[in-house]
């Protein structure tokens, strides 16, 4: 599995469909291979962009974890570290496609007091295999699937 790491990738993936929604969580997904032109902002095309972008034909994956929803940072890395390991864990199953999970809502800071509790870790992963388990009902096209 390799990771988002630019800011393009990041706008590609994000510009592709959204295939899965939790209560905290949304899947983006952008299909590699025979995308056509993606744009990624007012007026920039990128053609040819997931082979430019994405070099190695893998799944890709990035984690969006914004302040705004996470005020502390020992949230937002104990999140991503949630989200990077459940992927790794689910990697067989998921397709040859650049995937960006985004935390959309705040989980309630009543209910998880602690800034990286076990209570809020395992809540938090539970979530990620309800998402990931939506988004592996709405798979690639089989010539795009990732072979198991």
């Amino acid at each position: 599995m390799q990771r988002l790491k630019s800011r393009p990738q990041f706008q590609a993936t994000m510009a592709g469909e959204t295939v899965a929604r939790t209560a905290h969580f949304a899947l983006h997904r952008l299909e590699l291979g025979g995308a056509s032109a993606i744009t990624t902002g007012p007026g920039a095309s990128l053609a040819g962009a997931p082979q430019a972008l994405f070099p190695v034909p893998d799944v890709w994956l990035g984690a969006m974890v914004p302040k705004r929803w996470a005020r502390r940072a020992v949230t937002r890395h104990a999140i991503k570290r949630q989200i990077y390991g459940v992927a790794a864990a689910l990697e067989p199953g998921l397709p040859q496609a650049s995937h960006v999970v985004r935390l959309r809502a705040a989980f309630d800071r009543k209910q998880f007091i602690s800034a990286s509790s076990d209570p809020l870790k395992q809540a938090v992963r539970a979530e990620l295999h309800q998402l990931f388990e939506r988004a592996a009902s709405r798979p690639l096209p089989a010539s795009r699937a990732h072979p198991s």
